[in-house]
């Protein structure tokens, strides 16, 4: 039976400009596009923002292994929630790490019936897989992560130059992207926080800027070497910016994301002995996240991500306050839309603004030919939202497993009306009206 349904708005995110349309989906896609055009079977969203559905290419969902930690089913109903129609999961923190095709499928399985948005998956390359690349990439991975520092998990070891020389040749045959978490265990300070781990300034102490602008470094000069498509993950320190710029106008196939907290806090204003502003890189100071900001605005920095990590509460040491106990990772995926607006707005236009979360993330991922715009044949994936609307985050707002986050309390602009996922309205008005609407997200593999 087909499914169809027209919306409006005055507001359409369509050619790279707002304008006055109505958008019919049909079956999952986008069939007809009316310009300037009110139809009479229109769902009349007025003057919100209709636009291209949110895509997060960073996240931690966790499941199988760790659920208690996250999963699918929560987070992707966090997903919904903050406007976030695609999500991308990170092949850690889960039990077995995705770092081959068994694991995949494991993985797979588990997100069974549990979708209330699509999902892709990275794999994973660390010490000793190489010969797992080309199966994960024929499996339909979107990219490849790797750490350079400890993960925080014991089966995800960092990489080694050994394991880059082999692997990431194969990465570009491929022209699949390699994704970096930027940080070399040599140059930290651990014994920074051993008088107080509770302090903030002493964790950011414990991981200089040095640790991530040198890794970055060693990353660009892989991708010089091997012409892989390099992605730095996570940008926090605005030192590494200069390097990067060089590169980009160097021809180097280099992209680069920084998240929402980064932009959104700053170590100024981060209390002593609360752990849930602790993360990896950290968030570092004022005028460093400034820099942040003017980057996104210029397009040095591509994208934007939540690199949502949560963990239970005993994990984050919450009652103790230690910071140097405590997991680190940032529980905001709900947030990507509406904190990166409210730290964003007084400097970015919404014509800016809007790339950043669709149209560039889709290119990144090679999945520009289906979804990040709003063009006919294109997946329904829709958001839709409320640019001037505030609201403060509640406790029990939160759609993600555990209720505990540092955006609660925070006074955001950005209100999400609807998202729909394939065509289908999968949360309206702060509630959820259809369920399992999500897809696999598997990219196309090309014979070579």
């Amino acid at each position: 039976m087909e499914s169809r349904i027209t919306i409006y708005s005055d507001l359409v995110w369509l050619g790279n400009r707002l304008q006055p349309a109505s958008i019919e989906m049909t079956d999952g896609k986008i069939r007809e596009i009316y310009l300037a055009e009110k139809r009479k079977d229109a769902i009349d969203y007025s003057d919100d923002v209709i636009m291209p559905g949110v895509i997060d290419p960073h996240a931690h969902i966790n499941e199988p292994g760790r659920t208690d930690w996250e999963g699918f089913e929560t987070a992707t109903q966090a997903a919904a929630a903050g406007g976030i129609t695609t999500v991308v999961d990170m092949p850690l923190n889960s039990s077995p790490v995705t770092t081959n095709v068994a694991a995949l499928l494991e993985k797979k399985k588990a997100s069974e019936g549990k979708l209330n948005v699509n999902v892709g998956f990275y794999g994973g390359l660390i010490q000793g897989n190489v010969k797992e690349m080309k199966g994960l990439i024929e499996a339909g991975i979107l990219g490849v992560k790797s750490f350079l520092i400890h993960s925080g998990i014991d089966d995800f070891p960092e990489v080694k130059q050994a394991d880059l020389d082999l692997a990431l040749p194969i990465l570009a045959r491929h022209d699949m992207p390699f994704l970096v978490h930027c940080e070399l265990a040599e140059l930290l300070d651990l014994d920074a926080q051993n008088n107080d781990p509770t302090n903030y300034n002493a964790f950011l102490q414990s991981r200089p800027v040095a640790c991530e602008v040198q890794a970055i470094d060693w990353m660009i000069e892989c991708c010089r070497t091997c012409q892989v498509p390099l992605h730095i993950v996570h940008l926090s320190a605005a030192e590494g910016l200069d390097k990067i710029i060089e590169a980009k106008k160097e021809g180097l196939p280099l992209t680069v994301e920084t998240c929402t907290h980064y932009i959104y806090f700053d170590s100024e204003t981060i209390p002593d002995a609360n752990t849930l502003y602790k993360c990896c890189p950290p968030i570092r100071a004022k005028k460093n996240n400034t820099q942040l900001k003017a980057a996104i605005k210029s397009g040095v920095i591509d994208f934007l991500s939540t690199d949502h990590s949560p963990a239970p509460p005993n994990l984050k040491e919450i009652e103790s306050g230690n910071i140097k106990k405590a997991w680190g990772g940032i529980a905001g995926l709900q947030f990507l839309l509406s904190a990166c607006w409210t730290a964003l707005k007084k400097d970015l236009s919404l014509e800016t603004f809007i790339p950043k979360l669709t149209t560039n993330t889709a290119k990144f991922l090679r999945i520009d030919g289906r979804k990040g715009k709003i063009a006919l044949g294109y997946d329904a994936d829709i958001t839709i939202w409320s640019p001037e609307e505030k609201f403060v985050v509640k406790k029990e707002d939160l759609r993600f497993r555990h209720k505990i986050s540092p955006y609660i309390g925070q006074e955001l602009f950005g209100k999400i009306t609807a998202t729909y996922v394939n065509g289908i309205p999968v949360f309206e008005n702060d509630k959820f009206t259809n369920k399992n609407a999500g897809q696999w997200l598997l990219r196309e593999v090309k014979t070579i």
